[in-house]
């Protein structure tokens, strides 16, 4: 084999690296240079088109390509970063919780591809830095590395620096750059995070020219102590000679307040000091100063602590309304540019996201200096996650072996202690100066036992400034007592809301923090304001992060092609796979919202309408911000509702100060307008903060107690239907048959089907209303959320129930023509789960209505939906509804939506989730019209009813597993729905909660059906 076997040796696991230190890059004089450090002309990077070749087994190869004028013939032109799946060698992997190789650590196949990097590039030595360091940030899995054919060491741990001083293998001018990457290590246990599987060098390399002495590391502590003072203290570790730097720190200003020099250590205490928190992240600069370098770097005064069960910043109690997020590009891969990262943390901040955790791994170095800046909450998370260790045989495979075995491979396992030791270190040493890193997270889903007993009691020795994490800690062996007396935050996953009650019911010292909570995958999730109204029913719950920020997906060659062809696991023919598991973001892989990040940003809007009295013309507001006073932060804009319409708007000044936690009163000014249904209210950024502008709206609110339903439908029925002929009132004929039932009027004619229950085609002025008869609808297509029910809701047959009727008896009455039919709803081979009496009117005007009468067999599970479905003409593609809008809305899902009257193409309701399922309903509607030109269809309730209105089926949605993959239907579907089950968020969660379930064993639901058509006397 070409290179020593360092990637299968624990007592390996670098050669040859520079030990760890903080991020920082020097330069000749002033400037920060953190995030934009190719503008340090100490900085060279190396970044650009390299020469690579893959090969499929590192043991079958054997040219010694890292030699000068080696034979390049053949290897392709390649961007660096990049991911060699990129590049089209090898083949994507996705997977969640398996190892991609045998479980026999720390080995890994023989065939163990790689790829073969090769770099020429121009190095001038400058006298007064003629050392030279070599960094690579980022490679998967572990590399080796030449300069000019000598070999400079090995390294691994795919998210850290790795760091080498190759001042001695150089040359002026002229230098080749060789580097061996391998698929798989020993680390590559240590790296089981649910995504993609991707190799190659993914972040930046380059060269920091140094001075021969100069500081090594450096360590800040800049702690509040209460009442705008701090305490400074500055660690320096230097190299070479020097033993003595200058300092000056500055304020945003510019203004130098405190300076001096440090031999080694000081401590200062500072006054007037503006602390730094994620709403207002204030930044001073500290400058380090030797004769032949400068270091720039930017400190934030923030302290966190925990006291009597509550977690505190600043000593204010705060909550993390957070998002888990991983590096993740469909066209880069893990190769993440700053352009990217600022366009992932703008967009939280626009969405009230205040906190991430680095699922699960370290961020490229650079990018915590854009948390500080943007201001945010950051768990650092260590790579580390051996997840599959608990996915070997295992003869009996219940919970609690599931509990004593995992950990025992790796996690309790002292041979793995050193290498976990190490990617804790690496993390904390790297990141140990930003403010914004609040907690240290000892890794991921790995168990627990005394590897992680090491790493805990190292990192609290290390630094008692930051709060311990690991949720991991509670799956321990029974073989001995554990120590988990370092962690300080009881962390949970994905927990229902019992569990939550019950922690707090008994005693307990940590906060309850969810790492991971409401699974955000396809269309939700469903239950995000059910746990902000726990979070904050506690003191001591400090939230929880989302699950997760971006779909993880690979686009397609086809990458004009639209719908994008966003693919996923499987989709490479790889085994193992976890399927779309991966698809479950807030956001699409593009960063376009899903409807899921809009409910995350109303849910946790920065103010809340505690309550309004409209004749005292006065709203009580409370602050859920932690650190800022509304007064200063945002203006009201309140927007009068009449009849479902928008009816004028007006400014609402707040009069005094709301400070964070309280409430406050702001009144209106002017009388309001006579006989409003009520009001909405918009929060707006006052002012520019940060990377928001000012205008931009925060959330909202509303208030609605006039809402009069019967009087926006009768202004409904009036607008369409003064428009149409066929409603003059003409008598009826009615026609009788075996199966058919044909109703008569002088405009239309209805043709009920006895066998289906329901009316087979409805004809206005000649012209056919439905392309398909009418049906009984209680099948959705399963959304990601629905994946543990659908099975379920399968084995109960709904997705293939079939109706039989009984008996139809039709009469002639006064008010119309009254049609009676008894049905049952089953699956071949199963009882019936629904007995219906559909009692059903046509009117002498055209009118139909029904009344539904439902039993349910309680040996069934919840229903997907209950309703009617029709199949209208594609013409037939213009909706107008009144109800929420104008995103989906669902039970548990519509805090991002508010009522009103809404219009819109059928295509502009269709949501387009990479996995096609349930998408585009709307929930509490009062009516629905869908029409075309010259007819249409006007839909109420005598209840809110819910509707959804596509140009696919439910059947079609099923079937498909991508949305390029769809065919739509040439019509318009209709699926009216007395009730709609809940989203949750049981794709990795709790079950739906019971409130959302349709679970009812007796209801009745009520429905006015008015077709109309434009006569020749019509407009």
């Amino acid at each position: 084999m070409l290179v020593k076997p360092y990637f299968q040796d624990l007592n390996n696991l670098h050669v040859g690296t520079e030990p760890n230190r903080a991020y920082y890059i020097p330069a000749s004089g002033g400037g920060f240079f953190g995030v934009d450090r190719e503008n340090s002309d100490r900085f060279q990077s190396l970044n650009g088109i390299w020469k690579f070749h893959y090969e499929p087994s590192v043991s079958n190869f054997d040219q010694r390509f890292f030699e000068p004028g080696a034979d390049l013939e053949g290897y392709q032109d390649v961007p660096v970063p990049g991911m060699w799946q990129m590049y089209g060698a090898d083949g994507n992997q996705y997977l969640n919780l398996r190892y991609p190789f045998p479980l026999d650590p720390p080995y890994v196949p023989r065939e163990n591809p790689c790829g073969a990097y090769v770099h020429s590039f121009l190095y001038h030595c400058l006298p007064e830095a003629p050392r030279a360091y070599l960094n690579f940030e980022g490679v998967d899995s572990c590399f080796y590395v030449w300069i000019n054919g000598r070999f400079a060491g090995y390294s691994q741990v795919s998210h850290a620096t790795s760091e080498f001083d190759v001042t001695e293998l150089l040359n002026e001018g002229e230098n080749t750059l060789a580097v061996l990457v391998l698929k798989w290590c020993d680390g590559s246990y240590l790296e089981d995070q649910d995504k993609f599987r991707m190799s190659g060098i993914f972040r930046d390399v380059y060269l920091l020219k140094r001075p021969k002495s100069g500081i090594r590391d450096y360590r800040i502590r800049a702690v509040p102590v209460g009442q705008g003072k701090a305490e400074f203290c500055l660690d320096l570790d230097f190299y070479g000679t020097l033993k003595e730097a200058g300092y000056c720190l500055m304020d945003a200003q510019g203004r130098c307040f405190q300076e001096g020099n440090c031999s080694g250590h000081i401590q200062v205490q500072l006054e007037q000091i503006v602390y730094w928190n994620a709403e207002q992240p204030y930044l001073y600069t500290l400058i380090l100063s030797t004769p032949d370098e400068v270091i720039t770097d930017r400190v934030g005064f923030r302290e966190i602590h925990v006291a009597d069960g509550v977690l505190y910043i600043n000593g204010t109690p705060v909550k993390f309304h957070g998002v888990n997020r991983h590096d993740s590009d469909p066209e880069t891969g893990f190769v993440i540019s700053k352009e990217q990262m600022c366009r992932d943390l703008t967009l939280m901040k626009e969405h009230n996201v205040n906190a991430v955790r680095t699922s699960h791994y370290p961020n490229a170095p650079q990018y915590y200096h854009l948390y500080d800046e943007y201001g945010f909450y950051v768990i650092d998370e260590a790579d580390n996650e051996s997840h599959g260790t608990d996915k070997g045989y295992k003869k009996t495979d219940d919970w609690d072996t599931h509990v004593k075995k995992w950990g025992r491979l790796i996690a309790d396992n002292p041979a793995f202690v050193p290498a976990t030791l190490d990617r804790v270190q690496r993390c904390v040493e790297r990141d140990k100066n930003r403010p914004a890193v609040v907690i240290w997270s000892m890794g991921n889903e790995c168990a627990y036992g005394c590897t992680f007993e090491e790493a805990l009691k190292w990192a609290a020795a290390y630094d008692n400034t930051r709060l311990l994490h690991y949720e991991g800690a509670r799956y321990v062996s029974d073989h001995r007592v554990y120590n988990r007396s370092l962690l300080d935050l009881y962390s949970r996953m994905y927990p229902d809301f019992e569990e939550i009650h019950q922690y707090f019911k008994r005693r307990h010292k940590n906060p309850y923090l969810m790492c991971e909570y409401s699974h955000a995958m396809g269309n939700g999730p469903g239950d995000l304001e059910d746990y902000f109204q726990i979070i904050h029913q506690y003191e001591g719950m400090c939230g929880g992060f989302v699950w997760e920020w971006c779909d993880h997906a690979v686009l397609a060659d086809f990458k004009e092609a639209e719908p994008k062809r966003y693919l996923y696991g499987g989709d490479s023919g790889e085994f193992p796979h976890d399927g779309n598991f991966c698809v479950d973001g807030l956001v699409y892989p593009d960063r376009r919202p899903h409807t899921g990040l809009l409910e995350f940003k109303q849910v946790y809007r920065p103010a809340r309408m505690v309550s309004c009295d409209l004749r005292a013309g006065a709203i009580l507001i409370h602050n859920y911000m932690d650190f800022t006073d509304l007064k200063d932060y945002l203006k009201i804009y309140c927007i009068f509702v009449k009849n479902g319409k928008d009816a004028g708007e007006t400014e609402l000044e707040l009069p005094q100060s709301v400070r964070p936690h309280t409430e406050g009163v702001v009144y209106f000014e002017k009388e309001l307008p006579e006989e409003i249904d009520g009001i909405r209210i918009r929060y707006i950024l006052k002012k520019d903060s940060g990377s928001l502008k000012a205008g931009h709206e925060l959330g909202i609110d509303e208030f609605l107690p006039f809402w009069n339903r019967e009087s926006i439908q009768a202004a409904a029925r009036e607008n369409v239907l003064e428009k149409s002929g066929i409603f003059s009132d003409h008598g009826l004929a009615l026609e009788q048959g075996e199966r058919y039932i044909l109703v008569k009027g002088r405009h239309f004619s209805y043709r009920y089907d006895c066998f289906l229950g329901t009316f087979a085609s409805m004809e206005l002025d000649g012209k056919e209303l439905f392309v398909r008869p009418m049906e009984y609808n209680i099948w959705r297509a399963p959304a990601d959320n629905d994946r543990r029910i659908r099975l379920e809701w399968e084995r109960a047959g709904y997705d293939r129930a079939k109706v039989r009727t009984y008996t139809t008896k039709a009469e002639l009455a006064e008010e119309g023509i009254r049609i009676q039919t008894d049905l049952s709803i089953a699956a071949i081979h199963i009882q019936p789960f629904l007995r219906i009496r559909a009692n059903w009117l046509v009117e002498n005007t055209g009118t139909v209505r029904v009344k539904l009468t439902v039993c349910k067999d309680p040996e069934f599970p919840f229903l997907p939906r209950f309703g009617l479905r029709m199949f209208l003409p594609e013409r037939m593609n213009q909706v107008e509804y009144c109800g929420t809008g104008p995103m989906e809305s669902y039970e548990d899902k519509h805090q991002a939506s508010w009522h009103g009257i809404f219009k819109a193409a059928v295509s502009d309701l269709y949501e387009p989730y990479i996995r096609p399922q349930e998408n585009g309903s709307h929930w509490d509607c009062d009516y629905i019209c869908l029409k075309q030109p010259d007819k249409g269809l006007l839909v109420m309730g005598e209840g809110t009813i819910c509707f959804n209105a596509s140009h696919y089926t439910q059947e079609e949605l099923t079937k498909k597993g991508h949305r390029f993959e769809l065919e739509p239907l040439h019509g318009t579907v209709l699926c009216l729905d007395y009730r709609q089950s809940g989203i949750g968020s049981n794709s990795c969660g709790p079950a739906l909660a019971e409130k959302y379930r349709l679970s009812e064993k007796h209801f009745e639901w009520k429905l006015a059906l008015y077709p109309w058509s434009v006569s020749e006397d019509g407009i």
